[in-house]
């Protein structure tokens, strides 16, 4: 019932929102093209760059509420990224256009017709750009919306948008070519636009990297644990907001009942879910507390693992119960330039000046 009043009241923001933009877009393409400012028809079309991005904002708050079926078990969330991307396209096809107007007016002279109903209508239009990013500030804060979000700073950037389509009118009598640099620079500002669209989209579609802070939180959660020594390999998968799943390795001592330790990550799974909405599965790493001579040599080797590389974290360490196999798994940041296979030779040279040993090694980036 929540999730319905939260899509409702975003739904309406955003008809608010499509509204707003399309009386605005009306009116400065008349009066651009009755006076012969380019610089004002184009902030028109950017206005109605801005009904498209509300209405796939709309679109996005129905089908994302859409329940999960057969064919898509994890829900319809990721639709919005697939209409952001079109709009994003469709933004930078009306930016060239738009630029090609602006360039053909510097090119072919002459100043625009002065009149008044210029600077009401974008005067209007200022004070109705920075009180839509007020109302949309707030309501992205009340649902936590980052749609909404997006919706409010690309407002304020409007604002400022149509600020340097005043200041080109006012210009224009003392220096004619002012209206074509503003259309040039309102049409290059459209243009970074839409390719902020395209590229926000096309990167959740590919799949981002989780957020910091919940990753933090989540590994955090499961180090409290009961019974939890370390934990590795937390892997967050995101199908749209409010839909996450994740994975995670918790090491845990050898000697607990298969019946304790299921009951601790069996409480970590359901606190996870509560205070996070992730959906974490778990999955138990024995540590063997009472070998002493793995415990000794996977102390040794990872003081000297940690000098190879800033970030390299060591885990699954076994040292294989009667025979000289020493296996273990190295966590390397992606930002490490060095390549596995350099890090992989000096690991096993690590451990074959420690011992007798024969290493096996994982090298995994993370």
């Amino acid at each position: 019932m929540q999730a319905l009043r939260s899509k409702n009241k975003g739904a309406v923001i955003c008809a608010v929102g499509v509204a707003c933009n399309l009386l605005l877009c009306a009116a400065k393409i008349t009066v651009g093209l009755l006076f012969g400012y380019v610089s004002v028809t184009a902030d028109g079309f950017n206005n109605l760059s801005d009904c498209g991005s509300g209405l796939v904002a709309l679109v996005a708050f129905y089908i994302a509420a859409k329940p999960a079926d057969k064919e898509h078990p994890y829900g319809h969330h990721r639709a919005e990224y697939v209409a952001a991307m079109i709009t994003g396209f469709f933004v930078l096809l009306l930016a060239v256009g738009l630029l090609r107007e602006a360039i053909e007016t510097l090119v072919r002279g002459g100043a625009p017709a002065l009149s008044w109903v210029v600077y009401v209508v974008l005067g209007v239009s200022i004070a109705v750009k920075f009180g839509m990013s007020a109302l949309y500030h707030v309501y992205a804060k009340r649902l936590d919306s980052s749609t909404l979000k997006a919706a409010a700073m690309d407002s304020f950037c409007d604002g400022f948008a149509t600020l340097a389509v005043i200041i080109g009118a006012v210009v224009c009598p003392y220096l004619p070519s002012a209206d074509g640099w503003a259309g040039v620079l309102v049409s290059l500002f459209i243009v970074w636009q839409g390719v902020k669209i395209i590229a926000e989209a096309s990167s959740r579609l590919l799949g981002q990297a989780p957020d910091p802070a919940l990753a933090e939180r989540i590994r955090n959660m499961s180090l409290s644990a009961e019974g939890v020594l370390g934990v590795h390999d937390l892997q967050i998968y995101t199908y749209g907001k409010g839909v996450s799943f994740a994975t995670i390795h918790t090491e845990m001592d050898a000697s607990l009942s298969m019946l304790d330790a299921h009951t601790v990550i069996d409480a970590l799974e359901a606190q996870v879910k509560k205070e996070t909405g992730v959906v974490l599965t778990v999955h138990i790493d024995p540590v063997d507390l009472t070998n002493r001579e793995e415990s000794a040599l996977k102390l040794q080797v990872w003081e000297a693992a940690r000098e190879l590389a800033e970030g390299l974290e060591l885990h699954d360490f076994r040292l294989i119960p009667n025979s000289n196999r020493v296996e273990f798994d190295v966590g390397v940041p992606y930002a490490c330039r060095r390549t596995d296979e350099e890090l992989h030779g000096e690991l096993v040279d690590i451990v074959k000046r420690l011992g007798d040993y024969e290493p096996v090694i994982r090298i995994e980036r993370e």
